[in-house]
């Protein structure tokens, strides 16, 4: 028998032997290895045997003598491969486990050496960066030598695969594992310009990581489960799968926290001007603006080493902020549709003020006739509204009932605006921003465009937030249709209710008057509290000047429809108090009146006044929406001899009378005047019999 036929005698004898009887198997295999020590089958039949009975210390030294005396056997290579998969694998099953014990049981050398060879076997982009990245975090001393070649071919691999989006498995690989190996390795140098080029990939990376919308990530995971996000300061434990990683791979604890730690080490690599110790985004802000006042007195080095400084500091402190805001307005953009629902806000100019600045005391009613005279002599003024207010330092008002974080969100919102202003404030800075906005294409944020509205209107620059609003809305129409129920309604209203707002304040009352009457086809109608009055809001008094405050509205019925209302009575309001005389725009005041009453007793009194003043007054709908019984009692005098027998054109309701006219043929407008009267109170008192009955049945 020839040596060969030996050898196959031999470990076949040992294969037959390993479930009856393993140490006469192993006897058999250790005498075929003293007779034929060069024979690979051999020792792969002893590695195989201990293996399977996961014996890891005999196994590695097995696995340690085929590496050195068989490096050209395919088959140690597929398991040395199987091997370093395990190493990369999330999976914590026993298979799993033996096989990364086994491996830390073969000396470092050896494992470097497995690694490097092992990488150099991988023709997959993907699959050998991991590889090297395996070998970098082992032995960070092969950072020196293969960490930039691993990121820039990252980078590239990111190009040649044509990525739509950069939070892409080379991206993530590059910024989340594979920089912080680069950049805390001081052996490793890098010019400037190069790590300005991976801060800049970084930032880019993890702001649409934490700001995707769960609208594109239900597009691209398809029937994939999608879990709701963390709080801003928390964005980790995310439910979501980037494309070529695990699950576990994909996920990012801390995305702010990683990506400020990024910016603090270039910029000690950088030479910046740093401060020692952790500090709050306002001081770094703080900080950005005394270096601004001093960068023309540095030397072009200098000059552009700082102009840096402040361009990333600024732009992250803008978005860290900005995000923080909106997704405290607005969460549903970031959550998943499994997420606890939070009402949306929406940032309004605050007319709590459009009944008047004088206060009324609730238990003396003066719209009585004995007090109309005591009552006239304190109407308001007609220029109560001050719709001009502009610029900066305007107070937003917010109910720390409807947002609990009240004031870190109103800190956020003067942070992202600062930060913003010092970005546009020197041209340097506003050409880098600029730049690296474009390549960012930062204009298709939807997010982002809704913080940059608010802004324009907390500014007052309210054409630039029509215009703000238009792009809002084309925006909205390219992305995919919305997953979370309501969501795509939610955004039109939000966008309506502001648009409303926005024309009320450049004296648009037309279009503001479209934009409610439009918004009103979405409201549903709001069931009141039975014991809790509507105006409860109002007893709390701005301590700012009326007429230059903001306001953040739940962007719900209850709260967007009074709102519409107040800015309908605004707009009315300014019509009907001029020196021109204009009757249906008093008459509409009138009855918008009645929804808060008696919050707008001062302005009714003041539209009797003017309507006294006239010595007539003509509105054809007065019977068809007037129902508030101190007001008709009001009209009621004005016709009476004490009342000063004005000349009202107040046509009945048709349906109402009907019968009653085919017998007066208009022969008597004056009983047809005290004829409408009884009938509007007739029907009040049958309701109100009818809701009686309804609640107390008996």
């Amino acid at each position: 028998m020839s040596a060969q036929g030996d050898c196959e005698f031999l470990v076949q004898r040992a294969r037959e032997l390993v479930q009856q009887d393993l140490w006469a198997a192993k006897a058999w295999l250790i005498t075929a290895r003293s007779l034929y020590p060069a024979d690979f089958n051999i020792q792969y039949e002893m590695y195989t045997i201990e293996r399977n009975a996961e014996r890891t210390a005999t196994a590695g030294r097995l696995l340690y003598d085929m590496f050195v005396n068989f490096p050209d056997q395919p088959v140690v290579w597929r398991e040395i491969s199987i091997i370093t998969s395990a190493l990369r694998n999330d999976s914590q099953d026993k298979q799993t486990q033996f096989l990364r014990s086994l491996f830390e049981t073969l000396p470092g050398r050896v494992q470097c050496e497995m690694l490097l060879k092992v990488t150099e076997q991988c023709f997959n982009t993907l699959e050998r960066s991991e590889m090297l990245l395996l070998l970098l975090r082992r032995f960070p001393e092969t950072v020196v030598q293969h960490g930039v070649g691993l990121g820039e071919a990252l980078l590239e691999a990111e190009t040649i695969e044509e990525q739509e989006s950069p939070v892409n498995c080379f991206r993530k690989l590059f910024v989340c594992d594979v920089l912080p190996l680069i950049i805390n390795n001081h052996d490793v140098r890098l010019p400037a310009n190069l790590l300005y080029k991976y801060l800049n990939k970084a930032a880019e990376f993890y702001i649409n990581y934490v700001t995707r919308s769960t609208q594109i990530e239900n597009q691209h995971q398809g029937a994939q489960e999608t879990s709701d996000l963390m709080s801003p300061s928390k964005r980790s434990s995310q439910k979501y799968i980037i494309e070529g990683l695990t699950e576990k791979s994909s996920q990012i604890v801390d995305p702010w926290e990683r990506l400020f730690k990024i910016l603090n080490v270039v910029g000690m690599r950088c030479e910046w001007q740093m401060d020692k110790g952790r500090r709050s985004y306002g001081d770094i802000l703080h900080r950005m603006k005394d270096l601004c006042r001093y960068m023309n007195n540095f030397d072009n080095e200098a000059h552009a080493k700082y102009k840096n400084q402040v361009v990333y500091s600024t732009m992250l402190v803008f978005f860290k902020n900005a995000f923080q805001y909106v997704n405290s307005i607005q969460p549903s953009l970031f959550q998943g549709p499994n997420a606890p629902s939070q009402v949306p806000l929406v940032l309004l100019e605050d007319i709590s003020n459009v009944y008047g600045d004088i206060e009324i005391d609730r238990n003396k009613h003066i719209h009585k006739k004995r007090k109309l005279a005591e009552g006239r002599e304190k109407t308001m003024s007609s220029d109560d509204e001050d719709c001009s207010a502009k610029g900066r330092n305007r107070h937003i008002v917010i109910n720390k009932a409807e947002l609990t974080n009240s004031i870190e969100v109103l800190e956020s919102f003067k942070l992202a605006r600062e930060s913003w202003e010092l970005l546009y404030s020197l041209e340097f800075l506003d050409k880098e921003f600029t730049r690296i906005c474009l390549a960012w294409k930062t204009d298709t944020w939807l997010w982002l465009r809704i913080f940059l509205t608010d802004m324009i209107i907390y500014q007052g620059q309210y054409k630039k937030a029509i215009a703000s609003l238009h792009h809002l809305a084309a925006l909205q129409g390219s992305l995919p249709q919305p997953q979370i129920t309501g969501q795509g309604t939610l955004e039109h209203q939000r966008a309506l209710i502001q648009l409303a707002t926005c024309h009320f304040a450049l004296g648009e009352y037309r279009l503001t008057c479209e934009k409610v009457l439009d918004l009103m086809c979405y409201m549903v109608l709001p069931i009141q509290d039975g014991g809790k009055s509507q105006d409860e809001p109002s007893k709390i008094k701005p301590k700012f000047r009326k007429g230059s405050d903001l306001k953040l509205l739940p962007c719900t019925s209850k709260a967007v429809m009074p709102y519409c209302l107040h800015l309908m009575l605004a707009c009315f309001k300014l019509r009907a108090f001029t020196d021109s005389r204009d009757d249906m725009a008093l008459g509409h005041v009138i009855v918008l009146l009645q929804q808060e009453w008696p919050r707008g007793e001062n302005l009714f009194l003041k539209a009797v006044n003017k309507i006294c003043q006239q010595g007539n007054f003509q509105y054809e709908n007065f019977f068809n929406y007037v129902t508030n019984i101190d007001m008709l009692e009001e009209f009621a005098y004005l016709r009476t001899q004490e009342g000063g027998k004005i000349h009202l054109e107040l046509l009945p309701n048709q349906g109402m009378l009907i019968k009653v006219l085919e017998v007066l043929r208009e022969d008597s407008k004056r009983c047809s005047f005290w004829i409408s009267i009884t009938s509007v109170i007739w029907c009040i008192e049958t309701c109100l019999i009818n809701n009686r009955v309804l609640w107390n049945p008996v």
